[in-house]
């Protein structure tokens, strides 16, 4: 096995820190699974009474959420609903692998106009 022995780029470190301190929350992670297992778009309401938290505080998750391109936003009219994005999601490295020295995955191209916070 071919481990690198020096630490993560500062890039790629801040990148992944984004990330975990996106996750560093029970809601945002009831919000992310909530939104990847459904499969589909949902709106504040659905997630609201599936997470069982007041709606001001499901909205201010999912900001933090899709700062870091985890959700999507869907406009429709007034409404917005939210989708898991998972093209990054499938890019968050697992804890272990980055702890331990395994190579890293490649960060995300979410550059996209479809992966763009609101």
């Amino acid at each position: 096995m071919n481990r690198d022995k020096g630490p993560l780029d500062r890039l790629t470190a801040a990148e992944y820190a984004s990330w975990f301190k996106a996750l560093a929350d029970a809601t945002r992670i009831q919000i992310v699974s909530l939104l990847a297992r459904q499969g589909r778009s949902m709106n504040v309401g659905e997630i609201v009474e599936a997470v069982q938290v007041g709606q001001s505080t499901v909205s201010a998750h999912l900001k933090v959420l899709a700062e870091v391109r985890f959700v999507l936003v869907e406009r429709r009219g007034t409404a917005a609903f939210y989708r898991i994005n998972d093209a990054c999601v499938s890019c968050f490295p697992s804890a272990a692998d980055v702890v331990m020295g395994n190579p890293a995955p490649v960060p995300p191209a979410c550059d996209s106009a479809e992966g763009e916070p609101p």
